[in-house]
């Protein structure tokens, strides 16, 4: 008995939307992650891009817990001496708040290639409308499983 290898013409790719609105932000990007990675597939193969297009929606109403608004942090760096910068969430939020999902989606997936090909098929709105109807994208509910604890998605 051998080991299915998938093909790239095996590849079948679906739009899910998911709206943010007041789900924690952690877990929101776990379970975006899992489905951009293709891990909720039968054929799910580690080296292969085989995931699905996810659109997040609200992305300015997303929740955090604890102290996060304040005390997290976001660095960059030009790569000059004193070039560090610093932005707190806080202020992420007002001025780009589909960053924060981007980065802890980014955060979930490989750290090469492969994983930016799947960063790539995300779209981060912060309102309820998108323009990706002519997918006609369905409820990222349907395909995460309860078995991997991600019924929370319906919770609140």
């Amino acid at each position: 008995m051998s080991t299915h290898v998938v093909k790239l013409a095996e590849i079948e790719r679906k739009w899910y939307t998911i709206d943010a609105s007041g789900k924690v932000l952690g877990r929101l990007a776990s379970d975006i992650a899992y489905v951009l990675r293709g891990k909720h597939k039968p054929n799910f193969t580690p080296s292969m891009d085989n995931g699905d297009h996810v659109v997040v929606l609200n992305a300015d109403k997303i929740a955090v817990t604890g102290d996060r608004l304040v005390k997290k942090m976001y660095y960059s760096h030009s790569g000059y001496p004193g070039g560090l910068k610093t932005t707190s969430m806080e202020r992420m939020m007002q001025t780009h708040p589909e960053r924060v999902i981007e980065n802890a989606v980014r955060g979930m997936l490989p750290r090469n290639k492969l994983g930016d090909a799947m960063l790539l098929k995300m779209r981060v709105y912060t309102g309820p409308t998108h323009p990706h109807e002519g997918q006609a994208p369905v409820d990222i509910a349907q395909v995460l499983d309860a078995g991997r604890g991600t019924m929370r998605i319906h919770s609140k």
